[in-house]
């Protein structure tokens, strides 16, 4: 089973978008904000322990070589006078090892800070991390002034201080940003409803307007609000609907023009060809007593009189139906009969042309004119253009798919959920349809042999069947069966209510 994919409208991407934009600012400026601040917060409590604990252990006096004893009291002396923090101070001197506390802090002191301290007389700092606690290790050797030279002592200070207030101070920074952050995109998410509703609303009347222009409203027209893009697009919008309702209107008065014009023409035909062919039918009692060359030229005119006015009457039908004048004079029939009677009076009983197989007892309710003339036309055409014998057959069914492959109209009804349809089918025995003929099997005027331009049909004759099947509610499909040979299947909806075999 497909599973429908879930829209995201145009408002909700324009929303998430400016909240996206916003929340990336926001957090950009946190995020900058943020390390400007740490880094100055611990930069200044760095700075101050440096400076202050450099200048302690300048003024440490220790006489050499060192007591453990006198030692720790000096080393908890300056370790109180740590600043911005109090201070744990730990000595190295060779291999004794004092702190001015009892918990051990010598583990926060680094081997990089050690070779640093040894290296360097002004002494190094280092910024550690021990079990998630910050620390601020400060390493100063103590010297002696031997002339203009300054020798180590070999005794070095190391000063511990945690750095947890500074993380502390830091953390409620983030806390702060944070908790900000939530209430700026609540209040970024009202400009952002105004601004896509600014958007959208011409959106959604370019909308309603092409909707409107659909269903055959080609006045439709766009208020053009302001003088931006938007506004451009609704003037070009109008602009291309006048366009377009000119152009149709153009286009609609020349087909009516065209329309009126054949029907015209072939209510004017009527009279003088009903005139004509009763004068050509004296004329072919009488063509066997005539020269041959007078017989043959009578023959002639009788058959081109009769082509025209077979020609006439479709034209006149098809203009009935381009006006929707034709109407539907129904009645509930037994369709088997139906279409025997249809064969009967066309003389089309012979097994060796026709074969049906036609249940009774199916019933509809249909136009028996029309649907003489759809039987008519289809068998007709089967045993003009196909090889006989011509198959008609007759079933009943439920809606489902058509036949792969063939050329189909749909009349305006068939999208109703209706309990079955009456299927009739009519196929031949010749060489079937070329594929490249089948999607224009029903247009007007259409001949599949364009060297044949005169042929005994009008060229109308499925054309008209089409519109009669329309007119039903049904459906007509051309295809090629299985074994060749072309089947012409019409498709008339139940309504429910016929009694069926």
């Amino acid at each position: 089973m497909n599973r429908r994919k879930t829209r995201i409208g145009l408002r909700t991407r324009l929303v998430l978008a400016f909240l996206l934009v916003a929340a990336v600012s926001a957090g950009t400026t946190a995020a900058l904000a943020y390390r400007e601040a740490r880094n100055a917060i611990l930069q200044q409590a760095q700075d101050t322990a440096v400076s202050s604990f450099r200048e302690r252990v300048q003024e440490l006096a220790t006489p050499l070589p060192v007591e453990p004893s006198s030692l720790r009291e000096q080393l908890q002396r300056l370790a109180r006078q740590g600043n911005p923090h109090p201070w744990v101070v730990f000595a190295e001197y060779g291999s004794v090892r004092v702190s001015s506390a009892y918990e051990p802090v010598s583990s926060v002191i680094t081997p990089e800070l050690r070779r640093a301290a040894h290296a360097h007389p002004r002494g190094s700092f280092q910024r550690v991390e021990r079990k998630g606690t910050p620390w601020l290790t400060v390493a100063v050797p103590t010297v002696f002034q031997a002339g203009q030279t300054t020798r180590p002592t070999g005794l070095v200070l190391y000063a511990v201080m945690p750095l947890t207030d500074e993380e502390a101070n830091i953390q409620a920074m983030l806390d702060a940003a944070r908790d900000g952050a939530v209430p700026g995109l609540a209040v970024a998410l009202v400009p952002a409803l105004l601004s896509a509703r600014s958007v959208l609303r011409p959106v959604r009347d370019l909308r309603k307007a092409a909707r409107s222009m659909g269903h055959g409203r080609l006045d439709t027209r766009i208020q053009v609000r302001g003088s931006d893009e938007l506004a451009d697009l609704a003037r070009t919008f109008n602009e291309s609907s006048g366009e377009l309702e000119r152009t149709v209107g153009e286009l609609r008065a020349a087909e009516a023009r065209a329309r009126r014009f054949a029907s015209d023409v072939s209510h004017e035909l009527r009279t003088p060809l009903a005139g004509m062919l009763a004068v050509t039918e004296v004329l072919d009692e009488d063509a066997a007593g005539l020269a041959p060359d007078t017989a043959a030229a009578v023959r002639l005119i009788s058959a081109e009189t009769g082509k025209l006015a077979v020609l006439v009457e479709d034209l006149m039908e098809i203009s009935r139906f381009d006006a929707r004048a034709a109407e539907l004079n129904t009645d509930e029939v037994d369709i088997a009969q139906t279409i025997r009677k249809t064969l009967k009076s066309r003389h089309w009983i012979d097994p060796a042309q026709v074969v049906t197989d036609l249940p009774d007892g199916i019933r509809a309710r249909i136009d028996p004119r029309r649907f003489d003339i759809v039987i008519a036309n289809l068998v007709g055409n089967a045993l003009k253009h196909g090889s006989a014998p011509v198959v008609v057959r007759l079933r009943t069914e439920p809606y489902g798919e058509g036949t792969p492959g063939a050329a189909t109209a749909t009349g305006p009804n068939d999208a109703g959920l209706l309990p079955a349809r009456v299927v009739t089918e009519v196929a031949d025995s010749g060489p079937g349809i070329p594929t490249d003929v089948l999607p224009h099997i029903f247009d007007r005027f259409y001949k599949a042999d364009a060297a044949r331009s005169r042929s005994t049909g009008s060229g109308l004759g499925l054309a008209i069947t089409l519109e009669n099947v329309r007119l039903h509610g049904g459906t007509i499909r051309a295809a090629n069966g299985p074994r060749g040979g072309a089947v012409f299947t019409v498709e008339i909806p139940l309504t429910g209510t016929e009694a069926t075999a």
